[in-house]
Order: C-alpha cells, then sequence, then structure tokens
C-alpha cells in the first residue's frame, strides 16, 4: 500500500490524533490560553515591551494596505515561522476582516512557494561546493 493510499485509510494517523479521536485529553507545548498573556513580556522590560507594541499597533493600522490585507500577509508569515500562537491569532484576525478560507489557504500555499523556492535556490550553492570538491 502506497504513502497516499494509507493517508487516505489512515494509517498514518498521529499519536495525537488517535488520541484526540478517542476522546483523551492532550498536553502540548504551545497552550493556546498562553496567548492572552503575551502582554506579560513587558513586566521586565516595560520601555522596550511598550516600543514593541506601539510599532507592532502601527504597522497593523489601515495604511497603504488595508488590515485585511495585512492580516492575510501575517497569516502567510506565521505558517513560514511557524508560529502557532501566531496562525491561530491571524486565522481569527482574517476572519473577523473579511477573509474566507480559499484566501486564507492561498496566502499560505504563497508563503510555502516561497519558503520551497528559497530552500531550493540553495542548490545552486550545494552544486558548486560539490562541482568544486568533485575535481
Amino acid at each position: 500500500m502506497g504513502i497516499i493510499s494509507r493517508l487516505a485509510a489512515g494509517s498514518f494517523l498521529s499519536r495525537r490524533k488517535r488520541r484526540e479521536i478517542k476522546g483523551e485529553s492532550m498536553e502540548t507545548y504551545y497552550d493556546p490560553k498562553d496567548l492572552g498573556s503575551f502582554a506579560e513580556v513587558a513586566k521586565d522590560a516595560p520601555e522596550l515591551a511598550g516600543k514593541f507594541f506601539a510599532y507592532y499597533n502601527e504597522v497593523f493600522a489601515e495604511g497603504e494596505l488595508t488590515e485585511r490585507e495585512k492580516a492575510l500577509i501575517a497569516l502567510a508569515v506565521a505558517h513560514t515561522v511557524q508560529c502557532p500562537y501566531c496562525i491561530d491569532a491571524y486565522t481569527r484576525a482574517c476572519l473577523e476582516k473579511g477573509s474566507h478560507l480559499g484566501e486564507m489557504t492561498e496566502a499560505v500555499h504563497v508563503a510555502t512557494a516561497i519558503r520551497g523556492g528559497a530552500s531550493l535556490v540553495h542548490a545552486v550553492q550545494m552544486r558548486k561546493i560539490a562541482e568544486k570538491l568533485s575535481l
């Protein structure tokens, strides 16, 4: 049975997914409730955090790009940097600002294409080194 067939049959379900299906609770490193505590990063460096949050809020304000467009960009970047908190936050922001799942999915595919291309273009470096060492 090929990989695609086994995926379709569910034989590659992760342990986590199998536990979720059984109704068992899961602990994860990333607790979604932690996102609500983000402002606590200001406790030991309030001036720096204040500057960051002021900048952050200014960046996401309506400007040359709409708030909706900025949320889609942020969602794509969140997938690229693989931040589950950002993925949660910007999935919600996109929906709240009127994006639909098709647009959001396409934005993630754009990020994936750029990230994949960035990995592949480094093959030029690999090839140069390999060809040099193979002489």
